[in-house]
Formats: structure tokens, C-alpha cells, sequence
């Protein structure tokens, strides 16, 4: 009597293409959840929107005036001698420093034009003013 061999003839085949696949989805899920895993440090204010607006993707400082009419330079609160004092030592590492005024749009003007006036009379020469786009 002949038994047959319960072994299997063929040697097994590595599939790689369901390999492949899980390797990208590993890839990809791994991507997407990095990506919600930033912090962006941001003061919370309102910006005005703009049609010409564009993003900017150099270093810069942001001076910042809330909407009760605080100022920040970075993320430290200061009043507008101390401002002076942070924007010259900024000029005095990098003379070509780009700052960017970001204003809540209830901020009052005058706050908005005593910032940009002593940013201009401290010689800031990239001076950019941060709106939301238009969409």
C-alpha cells in the first residue's frame, strides 16, 4: 500500500507585493500622524483677511499687538520702550531681520501705527504685516 506524501510538493512563495503594500500604508500612516503631532506656537489673534496675501517662509520675529493692546515681541509680553530695546538687539545679531506685525483686527489703530512707527524709526528694513488670505 502507497501513501502519498502529506507534505507539500511546492515550496511556499514569499508574496511580496502584500508586503509592499503595508510597508506604504505603514509609511503613510506614520507621515500623517507626524504631521498632527506639531505644535505651532502662536499667540491666539484674529488677523485681518487680505486678497494678496502670500506665505513667507523665512526666519522671522513676530511683534505682536492683541486685541486689548498688549504687545509681544516673540512670545514675551513687553510695552513699547522694551520693544524698542529687543527689536535693536535683534538688528545688532542679524541687520537683516525680517519682523512680522501681526495685529488682531480689534486692536486699536494708533497701537497698530506706534509699533509700525517705531519699528521704522529703529531701522527695520523687512517689515512684513501678517493677514489671512482671501479665499
Amino acid at each position: 500500500m502507497k501513501f502519498r506524501e502529506r507534505r507539500i510538493a511546492e515550496n511556499p512563495r514569499l508574496m511580496i507585493i502584500p508586503m509592499i503594500d503595508i510597508i506604504f500604508f505603514l509609511l503613510v500612516f506614520f507621515m500623517m500622524s507626524t504631521m498632527f503631532m506639531v505644535e505651532q506656537k502662536v499667540l491666539p489673534v484674529t488677523l485681518p483677511s487680505a486678497s494678496t496675501a502670500e506665505m513667507d517662509t523665512h526666519r522671522t520675529v513676530p511683534v505682536t499687538v492683541m486685541a486689548d493692546g498688549s504687545l509681544r515681541f516673540n512670545e514675551d509680553s513687553v510695552n513699547l520702550n522694551e520693544l524698542a530695546i529687543r527689536v535693536e538687539a535683534e538688528l545688532r545679531r542679524d541687520r537683516d531681520s525680517r519682523f512680522v506685525l501681526r495685529a488682531d483686527r480689534r486692536a486699536a489703530y494708533g497701537q497698530v501705527v506706534d509699533v509700525l512707527n517705531q519699528l521704522r524709526r529703529l531701522g527695520v528694513q523687512r517689515l512684513t504685516v501678517a493677514v489671512e488670505a482671501v479665499p
